[in-house]
């Protein structure tokens, strides 16, 4: 392209280059847009396709136990007290009835939250939409086993759901094992300092252990070893 340009230019200098240069420009600019809308489609069906994309928003959302929350068990009488709450708000708990208007949300779900101690999160505060049960089903024609029932914008039913915060780890002490399967709940961490069995040395010694969450930096201690290969080179440097 820059060459033709060139050659209108110089080759051709009685013939006006504006009219050279809008066709290319808008030849361009069709292209590239072109292209932009093909890799868009392209993208859109990639991602409606994969599905690996599927499976790792379902891993995602199954890591409950790595944030951050407490823990929360229904008591028995959970209708009953958002049932008070709607009535001291005048909330009606139809089942038509719809949680409408920012300020009449807030204190339902304020006052909810002083109840229960146990708030709605962020990302539930645009789907619980209703006080009373609404259930919807989403049929799965090639594989029925898969068939899921969503309780979708329900105040009650979110405040029925209990929160489990224990990890995997933990959940295998509530279980019966088999005999020949044991678990080191209080499993041990490799630290020079007290591990001087073998002179405080490792297996690994190129592998250092960086604790850096805040809730295990108290309990389990890590170390930074140095590499032997760059000691003996400094040595011999």
């Amino acid at each position: 392209m820059a060459a033709l340009i060139r050659h209108a230019y110089y080759g051709i200098p009685f013939k006006s280059t504006s009219a050279l240069f809008a066709v290319t420009t808008t030849t361009n600019a069709r292209r590239d847009v072109a292209r932009f809308a093909s890799k868009l489609s392209s993208a859109n069906d990639a991602f409606k396709q994969n599905p690996k994309l599927e499976a790792t928003r379902k891993s995602l959302s199954a890591k409950g136990f790595l944030r951050s929350i407490k823990p929360y068990d229904p008591p028995s009488d959970v209708n009953e007290r958002i049932d008070k709450i709607c009535a001291s708000q005048q909330i009606s708990t139809g089942d038509e009835a719809k949680l409408e208007g920012g300020l009449s949300r807030f204190k339902i779900f304020a006052a909810c939250a002083e109840e229960f101690k146990h708030s709605v999160p962020n990302s539930l505060l645009c789907i619980i939409e209703t006080v009373e049960d609404k259930t919807i089903c989403e049929l799965n024609l090639r594989e029925p086993r898969l068939t899921t029932f969503l309780f979708a914008g329900d105040l009650k039913e979110f405040y029925h759901t209990p929160v489990d915060t224990a990890t995997p780890l933990e959940t295998l002490r509530r279980m019966q094992l088999p005999k020949n399967l044991h678990v080191q709940y209080e499993y041990h961490r490799f630290h020079p300092d007290t591990d001087t069995m073998f002179g405080g040395k490792t297996a690994f010694p190129l592998s250092s252990t960086l604790v850096t969450g805040l809730k295990y930096k108290k309990k389990y201690k890590g170390f930074k070893l140095e590499d032997p290969f760059y000691q003996e080179y400094k040595r011999l440097k």
